[in-house]
Protein backbone atom coordinates (compact mmCIF):
# COMPACT_ATOMS: atom_id res chain seq x y z
CA UNK A 1 0.00 0.00 0.00
CA UNK A 2 1.18 3.76 -0.44
CA UNK A 3 1.81 5.72 1.83
CA UNK A 4 -0.83 8.40 2.34
CA UNK A 5 0.26 11.73 2.08
CA UNK A 6 -1.50 14.63 2.93
CA UNK A 7 -1.51 18.53 2.16
CA UNK A 8 -0.24 20.48 4.47
CA UNK A 9 -2.95 22.87 5.52
CA UNK A 10 -4.63 19.75 6.06
CA UNK A 11 -2.00 17.95 8.20
CA UNK A 12 -1.17 21.35 9.76
CA UNK A 13 -4.94 21.45 11.18
CA UNK A 14 -4.65 17.80 12.62
CA UNK A 15 -1.19 18.71 14.49
CA UNK A 16 -2.98 22.02 15.80
CA UNK A 17 -6.30 19.61 16.86
CA UNK A 18 -3.59 16.77 18.39
CA UNK A 19 -2.16 19.41 20.58
CA UNK A 20 -5.37 20.63 22.11
CA UNK A 21 -6.59 17.42 22.51
CA UNK A 22 -2.91 15.97 24.47
CA UNK A 23 -3.29 19.45 25.95
CA UNK A 24 -7.35 19.80 27.08
CA UNK A 25 -7.22 15.52 27.72
CA UNK A 26 -3.61 14.88 29.73
CA UNK A 27 -3.03 18.26 30.45
CA UNK A 28 0.30 18.09 28.98
CA UNK A 29 1.45 21.19 26.32
CA UNK A 30 3.35 19.06 23.57
CA UNK A 31 5.19 21.47 20.95
CA UNK A 32 4.02 21.26 16.87
CA UNK A 33 6.67 19.11 16.34
CA UNK A 34 6.40 16.19 18.82
CA UNK A 35 2.71 16.68 17.82
CA UNK A 36 3.41 16.06 13.93
CA UNK A 37 5.97 13.33 14.82
CA UNK A 38 3.07 11.63 17.34
CA UNK A 39 0.36 12.34 14.19
CA UNK A 40 2.63 10.54 11.22
CA UNK A 41 3.34 7.34 14.23
CA UNK A 42 -0.93 6.79 14.27
CA UNK A 43 -0.63 7.41 10.28
CA UNK A 44 1.79 4.30 10.06
CA UNK A 45 1.06 2.41 12.65
CA UNK A 46 -2.95 2.63 13.03
CA UNK A 47 -3.79 4.31 9.73
CA UNK A 48 -4.40 1.34 7.80
CA UNK A 49 -6.15 -0.79 9.98
CA UNK A 50 -8.66 2.37 9.75
CA UNK A 51 -8.42 2.25 5.75
CA UNK A 52 -8.64 -1.17 4.92
CA UNK A 53 -12.03 -0.99 7.07
CA UNK A 54 -13.36 1.77 5.39
CA UNK A 55 -12.13 -0.44 2.29
CA UNK A 56 -14.10 -3.15 3.47
CA UNK A 57 -17.09 -1.10 4.05
CA UNK A 58 -17.01 0.77 0.52
CA UNK A 59 -17.28 -3.27 -0.58
CA UNK A 60 -20.00 -4.29 1.09
CA UNK A 61 -21.97 -1.20 0.09
CA UNK A 62 -21.14 -1.58 -3.38
CA UNK A 63 -21.93 -5.47 -3.15
CA UNK A 64 -25.24 -4.54 -1.83
CA UNK A 65 -26.40 -2.05 -5.07
CA UNK A 66 -24.62 -4.18 -7.18
CA UNK A 67 -27.27 -7.34 -5.78
CA UNK A 68 -30.38 -4.84 -6.10
CA UNK A 69 -29.03 -4.33 -9.68
CA UNK A 70 -29.26 -8.10 -10.61
CA UNK A 71 -32.51 -8.11 -8.93
CA UNK A 72 -33.78 -5.07 -10.92
CA UNK A 73 -32.39 -7.30 -13.87
CA UNK A 74 -33.66 -10.55 -13.03
CA UNK A 75 -37.46 -8.84 -12.47
CA UNK A 76 -37.07 -7.68 -16.42
CA UNK A 77 -36.48 -11.09 -17.73
CA UNK A 78 -39.53 -12.09 -19.58
CA UNK A 79 -41.04 -16.25 -19.57
CA UNK A 80 -39.85 -17.55 -23.08
CA UNK A 81 -42.36 -19.87 -24.34
CA UNK A 82 -40.05 -22.09 -25.59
Amino acid sequence: MARIELQAEIKAALVQRLQRYVETELKLEIGAFDAEFLLDFFAEQMAPTYYNQGLADALAAFEGKLEEVADAIYQLEQQSPV
